[in-house]
């Protein structure tokens, strides 16, 4: 019996909110689908500020926390089959990807995982060389784009 493929999600936290229509239509399409923690909680909690979850910014002792949550992610992609990175529009800047979010390509790509990038990039992103030099497929917002 052919095993489940699994997609890990990655994205800024900014974009959590927006997760939860994608992973429907990731299931819909055979996918197991794996999501930021902080996203479920954000979900259950009916609270999507970012700044309630980062307290790391008020509170320097608590950067042990996003350690702890960067890890456990980065634990995901290894288990997983391939990432998605759902970028979208930020402060004007078209298709955006954040540090946390750019590890996590670095991560899927040291262990050879596929990475599928939702939207577009704008040309004149700081990471743009970064992003194509890792083979990331470009789904322009196409989820159906996927194959694994």
């Amino acid at each position: 019996m052919k095993r489940t493929k699994t997609i890990v999600i990655c994205s800024s936290a900014s974009f959590y909110e927006k997760l939860f229509p994608i992973e429907k239509e990731l299931k819909k399409l055979g996918y197991k689908v794996v999501l930021p923690k902080i996203a479920h909680k954000m979900k259950k909690n009916k609270n999507f500020d970012v700044n309630f979850y980062k307290t790391w910014y008020k509170n320097p002792n608590d950067y042990a926390k996003k350690r702890k949550l960067m890890n456990a992610h980065f634990r995901k992609i290894v288990k997983g089959d391939a990432i998605l990175v759902t970028n979208f529009d930020k402060n004007g800047v078209r298709g955006y990807i954040g540090g946390n979010a750019f590890m996590e390509v670095t991560i899927a790509y040291h262990y050879r995982k596929p990475i599928f990038i939702l939207n577009e990039i704008t040309e004149n992103s700081t990471i743009k060389e970064e992003i194509y030099g890792v083979n990331s497929t470009f789904l322009k917002g196409d989820l159906n784009r996927i194959s694994l």
